[in-house]
């Protein structure tokens, strides 16, 4: 949908799980949607050297997230959020439901 203001069906992809995820490295973005992962990666670093995300490194995983500094990152989660409200219903939900630890043993669905 964002497709020629980003430039990229990629980087519109990377945003758009940041911004339902707050974070994220770039296996996962990889895993969630399919896809290879050298243009997952070079989407993350052109998007830190634009100053729109930052990372930090946990362990030997570099994980991504907005830059709260960045200058139009209401506009830019506004335009996000707005663009995700036009997918279809089940990617809205998988992109909204992901689940970071497992669920306590015995604690009902």
């Amino acid at each position: 949908m964002l497709e020629p203001l980003f430039g990229s069906k990629c980087r519109e992809q990377v945003l758009q799980y940041i911004e339902a995820n707050e974070s994220a490295y770039a296996t996962e973005i990889k895993s969630f949607y399919g896809m290879s992962l050298d243009p997952i990666q070079k989407q993350l670093e052109k998007l830190e050297l634009g100053s729109v995300l930052v990372s930090q490194n946990v362990g030997k995983t570099i994980v991504y997230r907005f830059n709260p500094r960045y200058a139009f990152l209401e506009e830019l989660r506004a335009l996000l959020l707005k663009a995700r409200s036009f997918y279809k219903p089940e990617m809205i939900e998988a992109l909204t439901m992901q689940r970071k630890r497992p669920r306590r043993q015995g604690k009902p669905l």
